[in-house]
């Protein structure tokens, strides 16, 4: 039996496929933000004793999962065969060569049997359409612009819950992940600027690499986060790169906060630009440091309080300048996005900052923080609508009337799609 939207009608439904790194995943979504099914395979164990991701295990792990994991996807959305299915996504960049190659070519081999469209979607929009996808768990999201006159939250508000966000432009969007870290302002579906990005390593590259120097384990992210809970974040001084002195006073009151004075953005052309190399040596500097002075940096308290302090320096860029651009452009609701996305303290000081000035913010629940396939079906139908509406009707211009619907792609046209592992997310096309 098919799926139907709240309308009525036939919904759009889309399996999705993703295997950009080290998570071989699969997903059946509806109309661009509803889950039917998602499934996802983790090979974090395998990669653990590198201290990262080996890219020829990853791959070779895609081979040996994907089959299963589709066939789970299909299963769980009842779902008995592909041409029952509207479309098939696929995410071809950025990402691992060889990862991709996994993806793309049963993405190909299925759309060539089945006869249905192809959509190949880039893996940092995924992650953007992460935050558009509706959970039946996720959290009420309540801002003070969403509270009435006598401080009741207003129904409307009641019904905008976490990880699903509004169809309010331009939005402010954050990725930040393991090997990105960029702002882009959404001025409408598909549609991006790109504001700023890292001039080298990403935020989740420097959490990796100082859990490596700390000996805390892999994957770094959750190790530091684990770590900082008993390390005191005001022990150590840590620089906060592109920052300047400021006295902003919407600093977030968490229990590891440090008293050092909050920081604002540099101006000029790196304002919107981050940079977490030099932090990262800053934290390998302190730790030679200390053992010239005969204190041993990996004794827990003490790797407790480096985590601690790290992890507030970057949750202070990340969210300083988050908080410029979005006053700088006036956007109407702010998203986070990536594997960063699933941090605590970032999630916590952003909700503390975004709520007093009543800016709506959204972050996409833990699950979907983390590669997974449900983001790139998402992607995938929004991205499929936008190429529609921009084709011209059979009379020579812009379609308006039901009998000048434009034809989608069919398998066949996609059948030499290839992989890339540098894909930007904005180029002339999606300007």
């Amino acid at each position: 039996m098919s799926s139907t939207n709240a309308g009525g009608s036939p919904a759009y439904r889309i399996l999705a496929i993703e295997t950009s790194c080290d998570e071989t995943a699969a997903a059946v979504v509806a109309d661009g933000r509803r889950i039917l099914s998602n499934r996802v395979a983790s090979q974090i164990e395998l990669h653990r004793r590198f201290g990262g991701v080996y890219p020829e295990v990853a791959s070779r792990q895609h081979v040996l999962a994907i089959q299963t994991v589709v066939e789970d996807a299909l299963a769980d959305a009842s779902v008995a065969h592909v041409r029952e299915l509207d479309a098939i996504a696929v995410t071809n960049g950025p990402g691992l060569a060889g990862s991709l190659l996994v993806g793309v070519n049963l993405a190909k081999g299925l759309a060539f049997a089945s006869g249905l469209p192809l959509i190949p979607v880039n893996h940092l929009e995924g992650h953007i359409y992460s935050n558009w996808l509706y959970t039946d768990s996720s959290p009420i999201a309540v801002s003070r612009a969403s509270e009435d006159g006598n401080g009741s939250v207003s129904d409307s508000a009641r019904r905008q819950r976490s990880g699903s966000a509004s169809e309010q432009f331009p939005a402010l969007i954050l990725i930040v992940s393991g090997g990105h870290t960029e702002l882009v302002l959404m001025e409408g579906h598909c549609r991006y600027r790109l504001l700023g990005a890292t001039l080298d390593d990403a935020a989740g590259e420097a959490f990796d690499k100082v859990a490596r120097l700390l000996e805390l384990g892999y994957p770094g992210g959750p190790a530091i986060q684990a770590a900082a809970e008993s390390g005191d974040a005001g022990r150590f001084h840590l620089p906060r790169p592109l920052m300047r002195p400021g006295q902003r006073t919407e600093r977030q009151p968490d229990a590891q906060a440090s008293p050092l004075p909050t920081v604002l953005p540099v101006r000029g052309e790196h304002r919107f630009n981050f940079s977490f190399s030099g932090l990262k040596t800053a934290v390998l500097n302190l730790m030679r440091q200390l053992e010239r002075e005969g204190t041993e940096a990996r004794k827990p308290q003490t790797a407790a309080d480096i985590a601690a302090a790290f992890q507030m320096a970057v949750v202070d860029v990340l969210v300083g300048k988050t908080a410029d651009a979005a006053a700088e452009f006036g956007v109407k609701q702010v998203c986070i996005c990536g594997g960063v996305s699933a941090n605590g303290l970032l999630r916590r000081a952003a909700q503390q900052h975004f709520a007093k000035i009543g800016l709506p913010l959204h972050c996409p629940p833990l699950f979907l923080c983390t590669d997974n396939a449900a983001m790139i079906g998402a992607a995938a139908y929004y991205r499929r609508s936008y190429a529609l509406a921009r084709q011209p009707s059979p009379m020579g211009g812009p379609h308006s009337t039901p009998h000048d619907q434009p034809s989608e792609p069919s398998a066949r046209d996609y059948l030499a799609l290839d992989v890339y592992a540098s894909l930007p997310l904005v180029d002339s096309i999606q300007r």
